[in-house]
């Protein structure tokens, strides 16, 4: 960690370097006709991540504002890539090799079979989370019920509100955590749920006075997980399960979607006990339906997982490779799993991302030498670039 605090450290001093370099040229020169063909070859018109393919590798496409919405509201890009969204006016992701290697298994793939489970590893700052939104955003164009966690480790590590489980000795409750993800899921799935008008197998019973009859739709099961925030984790079991039997059905797709992964198998969470001890993952309520989901005893879906050195906390973060990640108890529960390795940005890809903030006027004409120096900086690790590029 000292290493990593020395390296980002020095940051604010090379940006101020950088800025420098690029206030010498003119901030109202024209761009050139050479320049301007040079910065049209890193977008793609090709919006439909179905049809990307390696005639599309390092180019940048435009989700339109509406998926946007419905997909990522609440929750799955990195934060200060939101904040380059609202800044640009527009949400680009660029097509890069592991998202097209994810996205030609799940196409060859034999929903039939029981789901295959995926793994996205690599280092800090990769790029995992936006692979994973570029393979969440062909689930939403394909009719994938999506069941997305946008960072699991937030309910082990900063929980809105922890309880006792009513009816479940020794078990936490995190209502207003479960509420939110039911939130979540209605936005991303709802027209999708009320064009399949999916229904309950079974009635749910949740008080003396409270059930959901079999039979409902899963929108009213939805529905009163969100009013009732008392029984949300309750009701995102039960969805869950029903999910499953239905995508076993046939009656619909599912693309589960978790980022993070890792921390539910963590040693320790952050959240407290009665008797001031902390808690281990498992002995939280919303843990078990999302392990049960990423078991391979279903058909007719796909998972999508991602491990990560930041999900654990410090004295766990040696390696980020997914076997140390998940320790052994996590990783018997994945075996067999696909490893899709995130890495960092190629020549190619680094290039293409200059020429993006060139376009967007965030950086001007650069001067000689510039891109090496951002190059050098950076080791063309995508969040170490977008860290010195913001500052200029």
């Amino acid at each position: 960690m000292k290493m990593i605090r020395n390296r980002f450290g020095s940051l604010s001093h090379v940006s101020a370097q950088l800025q420098r370099h690029v206030q010498q040229m003119s901030t109202n020169a024209a761009a050139s006709p050479a320049e301007g063909a040079t910065i049209s070859e890193f977008r793609t018109a090709v919006s439909n991540p179905g049809e990307h393919s390696a005639m599309q590798v390092a180019k940048f496409y435009t989700i339109p504002a509406e998926q946007k919405k419905q997909i990522f509201s609440g929750g799955g890009l990195p934060k200060q890539y939101e904040q380059q969204i609202k800044t640009f006016t527009e949400a680009c992701l660029m097509v890069r090799n592991p998202a097209l290697e994810l996205l030609q298994y799940i196409k060859d793939g034999d929903l039939t079979k029981p789901v295959v489970r995926y793994v996205l590893y690599g280092e800090n700052g990769t790029g995992k989370t936006l692979t994973m939104a570029h393979v969440l955003h062909y689930g939403a164009l394909n009719d994938f019920l999506l069941v997305h966690v946008p960072w699991a480790p937030n309910w082990m590590k900063r929980p809105k509100e922890a309880s006792n489980a009513a009816g479940q000795e020794g078990m936490i409750d995190l209502p207003f955590d479960a509420a939110a993800w039911l939130v979540h899921f209605k936005a991303q799935n709802g027209p999708l749920l009320q064009r399949l008008q999916l229904k309950t197998s079974k009635e749910y019973v949740w008080s003396k006075r409270e059930s959901t009859p079999a039979g409902s739709s899963l929108i009213e099961l939805v529905e009163h997980g969100i009013a009732r925030i008392k029984y949300a984790s309750e009701t995102t079991a039960a969805l869950i399960a029903e999910l499953k039997q239905l995508s076993t059905a046939g009656q619909c797709k599912v693309m589960v979607a978790i980022d993070g992964f890792n921390a539910f198998f963590h040693p320790v969470t952050r959240i407290f006990s009665d008797n001031k001890q902390l808690v281990t993952p498992d002995r939280v309520t919303l843990t078990q339906p999302f392990l049960d989901i990423t078991n391979y005893d279903w058909t007719n879906g796909v998972c999508v997982l991602s491990v990560d050195k930041i999900a654990m906390t410090e004295g766990y973060m040696d390696s980020y490779m997914p076997r140390y990640l998940l320790g052994k108890e996590g990783f018997e529960h994945l075996d067999p799993f696909v490893p899709i390795h995130v890495e960092n940005y190629t020549d190619k890809e680094f290039h293409s991302y200059i020429s993006y903030y060139l376009d967007r006027h965030w950086i001007n004409k650069t001067p000689q030498g510039f891109e090496e120096q951002l190059k050098f900086m950076s080791n063309k690790n995508p969040y170490s670039l977008m860290q010195l590029v913001r500052a200029l």
